[in-house]
């Protein structure tokens, strides 16, 4: 009796870990996949946006300005 309680504990525990690992790598990796996917689409807005001139430019904005050694 008491080796059925613990082999039905066991599975029990071992489906619980195994659905746990299989909802951290659904919902995490959506969020990332969000993030770079609204990082893109500024890009592209930021690209369509004119400049100061009329004119529309082909190359991307830097996020951040170049490191002077």
């Amino acid at each position: 009796m008491k080796n059925i309680l613990f082999r039905a504990g066991l599975l029990t525990l071992t489906g619980t870990l195994l659905s746990g690992c299989v909802t951290i790598n659904i919902y995490f990796p959506a969020a990332a996949a969000e993030k770079a996917a609204d990082k893109i689409i500024e890009e592209v807005w930021q690209l369509k946006k004119p400049e100061e001139g009329g004119q529309v430019t082909d190359k991307p904005v830097p996020s951040q300005p170049p490191v002077q050694p």
